[in-house]
């Protein structure tokens, strides 16, 4: 197994801590406004795409298993010139950019959701197929006792984890350093703030890190609220330990995923949503009354049941293996 990814991603280090083979390319991205970066990224997605027929033909893989993300979209085109099969994974509601780009050159396209289908041309439907989102099997083995008792948390006080994502959320970021004093002594806050934002120092009801890894499936399982972003895989993980999400998708500078991954999970009441336009008294609202009603919290989790993480996992491997197996009688 190897993997093909990004030059400048933070998915190096954690890709070789797993003992998986990483072979960086140059990528680009295509953005959905005006911008020169649009020109010269074109360069490197070419550069990106030579670079990945390269090692494809030095490795001869029976199959590419794409992520999505504009990183895929080279190394998919290069698999589809040599002939090699691909299965591609949308995470989102509905597709983004590379997974369009990449259809053509898909044998199989793996979605999370039965409604995700009506996104996807005619021409493409035989070729789909609903899995859900895959998580690790860690988030099967959580222990909720694990972080409380490492970190000496308080008895008897709730516990909210916040989320910004890998990179960290600097709306988010902010909006919870301004109600650290009113929270002390009613909270205990445990907060991913991202690599690029100066925390507030930890205090006996306040602790930061810039990013978390091994710890994620014990983080979830030690909260009593998750606050966070609307990306894929937050939310399969959260549902597949079951805990309560309060969600502030991400709005300017995206497609509208983050948005309607949102919506479809407030709609079958497996998390509640805030967005700023509803004002930050909103926020405080919704987050109390979480924390304040036990069994709102037990319905989000019991709706959360449907999302199994660990299960998709499993179909996407075999819909994998399949496509191996018919490669290798047919070579």
């Amino acid at each position: 197994m190897l993997w093909i990814g990004s030059r400048d991603g933070l998915e190096k280090a954690l890709v070789e801590q797993s003992g998986v083979e990483f072979y960086g390319i140059p990528s680009g991205k295509l953005r959905r406004y005006l911008s020169f970066r649009n020109l010269t990224d074109l360069f490197k997605i070419l550069q990106g795409y030579f670079a990945a027929r390269k090692l494809l033909k030095r490795f001869k893989p029976t199959v590419v298993f794409s992520k999505g993300g504009f990183v895929s979209v080279p190394p998919v085109w290069a698999a589809r010139s040599l002939k090699i099969p691909v299965v591609s994974h949308e995470s989102d509601f509905d597709p983004g950019l590379a997974t369009k780009l990449n259809l053509k050159s898909s044998r199989w396209v793996c979605v999370p959701y039965p409604e995700s289908v009506q996104y996807f041309p005619a021409n493409v439907q035989e070729r789909l197929l609903v899995t859900g989102n895959p998580v690790r099997s860690e988030f099967l083995q959580v222990n909720p006792q694990s972080l409380r008792q490492a970190w000496s948390l308080p008895q008897g006080i709730p516990v909210v984890v916040v989320l910004g994502g890998s990179l960290g959320a600097v709306q988010i970021n902010e909006l919870i350093k301004g109600r650290l004093d009113q929270w002390a002594g009613k909270v205990f806050v445990i907060h991913q703030t991202g690599r690029d934002w100066t925390a507030p120092a930890d205090t006996a009801w306040y602790r930061s890190r810039p990013f978390f890894t091994t710890e994620m499936p014990n983080l979830y399982a030690c909260a009593d609220v998750v606050i966070g972003r609307a990306g894929a895989g937050t939310l399969w993980e959260a549902c597949t330990v079951q805990v309560p999400l309060l969600l502030i998708p991400l709005e300017v500078g995206s497609r509208g995923d983050q948005v309607r991954n949102a919506q479809y999970f407030s709609d079958r009441g497996a998390a509640a949503q805030w967005t700023p336009r509803e004002g930050e008294a909103q926020f405080d609202q919704k987050l109390q009354d979480l924390l304040d009603h036990p069994e709102k919290r037990t319905q989000m989790k019991n709706a959360q049941k449907a999302f199994s993480g660990v299960q998709a996992t499993t179909v996407i491997a075999q819909r994998i293996l399949s496509c191996m197996e018919t490669e290798s009688l047919v070579r």
